[in-house]
């Protein structure tokens, strides 16, 4: 799939700096032009005239050339459409196929990655960080921050979250749930973790009976006999019923003991040894959980999930420090000060990123290098191309400033030899 249609980004405001040496560099080669024209009349007066001539010539001449090809990188000089100019923007697709083949040839071949990774001690750097977040790691983690923020606002957000949504559902249908349930189930029994769900489930059987008392006499009422309607006997004998099965729920709650409780226990014990142990459950848990995820209102949901997730993702790159504060950040700093002082921890926790890098790299290699690549198609033109030309930075006007200096300069050495010779 090939992105074709063009996405806006936000126009980037050109650096002061940059404006200030652009500037500088158009204004030394308008006052080069400048004085070659006056001292044209002026090298007839005196010999030394004709060496700042030749310098204010030579120099226009660098210093337009070193515009020309400057210029060329990004756009079309003066609007002309001379052939082998506006570089980047005739090739900003081919810059991301090759953007993208340089990422898969030489970052994410599994092989290069687990070399790289077994040089980077994670634990250490998290733990460090974690245990002193204001110290010297501030400026990192500004710059973490800024990076993070724009990675997740100009990536093609469609396409990340398909992958992202591709990749949750893939590792939902691969996994066994039930097994899993059957597990979690059996410990909350064995520990009576389950005992506060249970005693809310009769709570809410009792509340639903008293919420529904005219239903129920209602119900008696209708399928009563006529006799016992003339007698108001049905009025009784729903009273009497309602009476009973709110003494009975009072009972369940009251006695950890009593029948119908251990059978529900029993029960719950059945179903946690059937979704661990019998092909029937394990079967009928797995149709459920394809039903669910093919259904449309999960997909919806599981859509929300991913915009929620980069929403929040967004607030705390913004915001890192809030991430640090109260209780969570003091439950972060101690989980670094036990990764600075565990090295059993910390080696534990080196292979399993480098497992999870390793594998994500090796899975998701080709879905990763054709994001990348579809994003800058993507991309509008003139804006890349601003972003561009400004990251590079002053170093583009710097190159038109040497032009005209070393032109300059060589126009006076072969002026001076002219003399001499």
């Amino acid at each position: 799939m090939t992105i074709t249609a063009r996405r806006r980004l936000p126009h980037p405001p050109v650096p002061p700096g940059l404006r200030r040496m652009r500037l500088i560099a158009t204004g030394l080669l308008v006052f080069m032009a400048v004085t070659f024209v006056v001292t044209r009349s002026l090298q007839s007066l005196h010999p030394a005239w004709g060496f700042v001539r030749a310098f204010s010539e030579a120099a226009m001449v660098g210093g337009l050339a070193d515009w020309f090809a400057v210029t060329a990188l990004f756009r079309h000089p003066l609007a002309l459409p001379i052939p082998h100019t506006a570089i980047i923007p005739r090739n900003k697709d081919r810059i991301g196929d090759q953007l993208a083949t340089f990422l898969r040839d030489y970052f994410l071949i599994p092989s290069v990655v687990a070399r790289r990774m077994a040089r980077i001690d994670v634990a250490a750097a998290a733990g460090r960080w974690l245990a002193n977040p204001q110290g010297s790691g501030g400026r990192l983690a500004r710059g973490t921050s800024r990076l993070a923020v724009e990675i997740l606002q100009e990536l093609d957000q469609e396409r990340l979250g398909g992958m992202v949504r591709a990749m949750l559902v893939s590792r939902v249908r691969e996994t066994e749930l039930s097994p899993m349930i059957g597990r979690a189930l059996s410990a909350a029994v064995a520990e009576d973790r389950h005992l506060p769900v249970l005693d809310s489930l009769i709570g809410w059987g009792r509340d639903a009976l008293r919420s529904n008392e005219d239903l129920i006499r209602a119900m008696v009422h209708d399928r009563a006999g006529s006799i016992l309607r003339w007698t108001g006997l049905d009025e009784t004998l729903a009273n009497k019923l309602i009476d009973g099965i709110d003494k009975l729920i009072g009972d369940i709650a009251e006695n950890r003991e009593h029948p119908l409780r251990l059978k529900a226990e029993e029960g719950l014990a059945r179903l946690a040894y059937d979704l661990q142990h019998a092909p029937e459950m394990r079967d009928k848990v797995e149709r459920l959980k394809i039903e669910l995820l093919e259904n449309s209102a999960m997909q919806n949901w599981i859509n929300g999930l991913w915009e929620q997730a980069r929403a929040a993702m967004l607030r705390m790159a913004r915001d890192p420090q809030a991430l640090l504060s109260g209780k969570f950040g003091e439950a972060l700093q101690q989980l670094g000060h036990t990764l600075e002082r565990d090295p059993k921890l910390g080696r534990t926790i080196n292979r399993f990123v480098r497992r999870a890098v390793v594998g994500a790299a090796a899975d998701y290699g080709d879905t990763i290098v054709r994001l990348v690549s579809e994003t800058v198609r993507g991309w509008d033109t003139r804006t890349i191309t601003e972003r561009l030309e400004n990251a590079v930075g002053k170093d583009l006007q710097f190159i038109r400033v040497n032009g005209t200096l070393v032109g300059g300069l060589v126009g006076v050495l072969i002026h001076a030899v002219d003399v001499l010779l």
